[in-house]
């Protein structure tokens, strides 16, 4: 049975690896990629709506400029590679998914435009457009502009944030791995996971960092990232083989991670959020006031890391680790001033009439 039928998701994220794409010798694997759009064209006469997210573009393009290291080598060179390779990547799509009388459309998106609230918004809009028209929208990171600093680094997050904004039921990472092992699975006694129902420490430390291939930039580390924001969202996350012909439709071994109930939109947006501007760590006692759905005062707030301002998205942190993530209520230096102190001192600390919390519950996501 194919992953994700059309019947119980009626709208998928699929995303590729750049070693699926990209022979080593820089030529894009056409044949394997028709095989892809077939599949993809099956699904959407069956009444499914996908979109992809398509790697390649720095290989593609760092072979065709015969850069070193997969372009990878320094910042200018993976810009320019995938300038270079973006726009052919971006034809071979549109031509293999054409060639099944499916329309692509183009998204370049860096992190910031999935990180700020309103860019979010915008590019959920475009997405449910697009797929409602039937049109796959083909999306990648913008690497021809993006810093070391603001991008996500591989396209596994991307693709669950893409999953989020989309309202998608299921991603599927195809990759050069069938799933998740106990270890890393070139070691003696690997054992293959089929199926994790949740996320925890033991189910972290099977990740490996590495990336098989060379070639891309997510190893299972960036994976289980991306299972987390997708279950968070209410998305379930499959991990599958690319090294089979027609991978979609194919019976193979692969990892699912189940979803979890689907907060609302603006909570699963905290939840997924990559780039907080700060933390809060907290004591055990305001930790389990949170877990009780109680909102962050300044009384149980130990110490505050980061500058960041009003309305910016702080992580939380308490004795034994992450615990949700939300709006600061205020900017770090003020926060500073707060800590350990009860509401009713605020007003002489600050000057002006304080705030509820330092995050109000409804401004926050537990993890």
């Amino acid at each position: 049975m194919s992953l994700f039928p059309p019947a119980s998701c009626p709208r998928l994220v699929v995303k590729i690896g750049s070693a699926l794409l990209v022979d080593p010798d820089g030529s894009v694997r056409r044949d394997w990629l028709a095989g892809i759009a077939a599949d993809i064209a099956e699904r959407v006469r069956a009444g499914q709506q996908v979109a992809v997210v398509s790697s390649g573009a720095i290989a593609l393009g760092a072979r065709r400029l015969g850069l070193a290291k997969g372009g990878r080598a320094s910042l200018e060179d993976a810009q320019a590679a995938a300038a270079t390779g973006q726009i052919a990547l971006s034809q071979t799509w549109a031509e293999v998914l054409g060639a099944e009388g499916l329309t692509a459309a183009q998204m370049l998106v860096t992190l910031d435009d999935l990180e700020d609230r309103r860019r979010y918004l915008n590019a959920a809009a475009t997405l449910d457009r697009l797929l409602s028209l039937n049109v796959v929208p083909v999306l990648n990171e913008n690497d021809s502009v993006a810093t070391a600093e603001i991008r996500f680094g591989d396209n596994d997050r991307l693709a669950a944030r893409v999953a989020q904004a989309a309202g998608a039921q299921g991603v599927v990472l195809l990759s050069d791995i069938d799933g998740l092992y106990d270890r890393n699975p070139a070691l003696p006694g690997a054992v293959h996971v089929p199926r994790v129902e949740r996320i925890d420490a033991r189910i972290a430390g099977m990740a490996d960092a590495g990336s098989a291939s060379g070639m891309g930039s997510g190893g299972m580390v960036s994976k289980i990232a991306a299972a987390r924001i997708a279950a968070a969202a209410g998305a379930h996350l499959a991990i599958a083989s690319g090294r089979v012909e027609r991978p979609l439709s194919t019976a193979a071994r692969h990892t699912i991670f189940v979803a979890e109930k689907a907060a609302p939109a603006r909570k699963a947006w905290l939840a997924g959020g990559l780039t907080a501007k700060g933390t809060l760590h907290v004591d055990a006692g305001a930790a389990a006031a949170l877990a009780g759905g109680a909102s962050l005062l300044a009384a149980g707030t130990t110490a505050v890391d980061g500058d960041f301002a009003r309305g910016d998205l702080v992580a939380i942190v308490g004795p034994d680790g992450g615990i949700a993530r939300g709006l600061s209520e205020y900017d770090a230096d003020e926060a500073r001033r707060l800590i350990g102190h009860k509401r009713d001192d605020h007003a002489a600390i600050l000057g002006y009439a304080p705030r509820a919390a330092l995050v109000h519950r409804n401004h926050m996501a537990l993890l």
